[in-house]
């Protein structure tokens, strides 16, 4: 995906989407992140955190908000600005950087924790992103990672459109070109729609030790609904139930250490 200066009309859209959130609205959001993440590495002002995609920048000015260091890194001039003017009404000048993740060299054996989530979708080479993370990240930190899921009933990418993640690839962006116009495959668009397993494949395959899904990493009691609840107990019962959850759940979600 190359930079783009000039304002996109798919940039304008996601923004007008998620204008009415304030940064404490997204405080369950922040806390359900950092939670896993807590599991495996300590989380404190000396934490180096990466947030890759930071949209309208509400992780990395929430971590300036409780004192823990969060850069960005985002490929939309548009949503830095956006950004950089939410948090000032705090008082907060968020380190963000522009770039895009296939090309920004991101160092090695730099960070702690590197957050990915709702953004490999949008990452052409995608297997290349995962590299440089593996890279970045110091021996033993962790990459939160959330994404696309082929085969959920349905998209966050697209949620008016039922088994929109189950169309063909050609067939997804020329939809979403006819709805959306043709910016949302200059910056918007979900080049890849993912599984589980795919994703464990690749991550492996990348170098990472240990590998955690979403069913291995959830918090019962931080699980919205009973019946929620109840999926994951069953599915660590059952490889089957287990295998059939993570194949219909909304989202990817992994915790990997390096």
């Amino acid at each position: 995906m190359k930079i783009h200066q000039e304002e996109l009309a798919d940039v304008d859209r996601y923004l007008q989407n998620n204008a009415h959130w304030t940064l404490e609205a997204h405080r369950p959001h922040f806390d359900r992140y950092l939670r896993p993440i807590k599991q495996y590495v300590k989380v404190d002002p000396s934490t180096k955190m990466l947030e890759v995609g930071t949209g309208t920048g509400w992780f990395p000015t929430l971590c300036s908000m409780d004192g823990l260091q969060c850069r960005g890194l985002e490929i939309s001039p548009q949503l830095i600005e956006y950004a950089r003017k939410t948090a000032a009404e705090y008082g907060i000048e968020p380190d963000i950087h522009l770039g895009n993740l296939e090309d920004f060299d991101i160092g090695e054996c730099e960070y702690d924790v590197i957050v990915c989530s709702n953004v490999f979708e949008h990452v052409e080479y995608w297997r290349t992103g995962v590299a440089k993370i593996f890279r970045a990240l110091k021996p033993g930190g962790a990459m939160y990672f959330e994404s696309t899921n082929k085969f959920s009933f349905q998209s966050g990418e697209y949620d008016g459109f039922p088994l929109y993640g189950w169309l063909p690839d050609r067939m997804r962006y020329n939809l979403r070109t006819a709805v959306h116009g043709p910016d949302i495959m200059k910056l918007g668009i979900d080049f890849h729609q993912f599984t589980h397993g795919m994703l464990r494949k690749e991550f492996k395959k990348a170098g990472f030790s240990r590998i955690y899904d979403r069913v291995e990493i959830a918090a019962e009691e931080a699980v919205s609904s009973e019946l929620r609840r109840l999926a994951v107990r069953w599915s660590r019962k059952s490889p089957v139930i287990k295998a059939l959850a993570l194949t219909f759940a909304e989202a990817t979600r992994f915790i990997c250490i390096r």
